[in-house]
């Protein structure tokens, strides 16, 4: 299947992402994930502080992986492939609630989630100058149904083979962003 391409999203709708990343609260972390305290989401992408986040892996009953191409909006990393959904728990929110809340506000699907992992990881976005320095929290599900994604997040989308997906990862790693081949080496086993 090929990617499905969503409509872009106009100067208003990107004015209302922007003023809403420039609002919301993260939690730095240490390197044994305990919380310090609140901070703004972009300052810690700025500083590169570590922060608690999380990513998801949705399968569907073929075994397929649902990536999404990050919208030309997001902060960093904008317009590339990337697994499932990523996020972060706000100040009082667990990390699994958090989870399923931003699944379905990217692609609308209400899954259930196992964690399978965790792991500490920094990565420089070198078009947008900002650091992802997270303690990442590792959830996996199953959805068979078609999703719902929204364009303010997601730019397009697709179902794809794990098989094909560390070929394309060899082949064009700068397609990809740089945790998602991390989430690949260390969770799906070559077949």
């Amino acid at each position: 299947m090929s990617a499905r391409l969503l409509p872009s999203i106009n100067a208003a709708e990107r004015h209302r992402v922007s003023a809403r990343d420039a609002e919301e609260r993260v939690l730095v972390v240490d390197e044994q994930d305990r919380e310090l305290g609140p901070a703004g989401k972009l300052a810690v992408h700025e500083d590169g502080r570590l922060h608690r986040a999380f990513s998801i892996l949705v399968f569907n009953s073929k075994g397929e992986l649902l990536l999404q191409r990050r919208a030309d909006c997001k902060y960093h990393f904008a317009a590339r492939w990337s697994n499932t959904c990523c996020g972060h728990p706000r100040p009082g929110e667990s990390t699994e609630r958090a989870a399923e809340r931003r699944l379905y506000e990217e692609f609308g699907i209400q899954v259930s989630l196992s964690e399978q992992d965790q792991l500490i990881y920094r990565a420089e976005d070198a078009d947008s100058g900002l650091i992802e320095h997270e303690y990442l929290h590792i959830f996996k599900g199953t959805h068979c149904a078609e999703p719902n994604p929204d364009p303010s997040e997601i730019g397009a989308w697709r179902w794809m083979a794990v098989a094909a997906v560390r070929r394309a990862l060899r082949l064009h790693p700068q397609w990809f962003t740089p945790w998602f081949a991390i989430l690949v080496d260390r969770l799906l086993p070559e077949s």
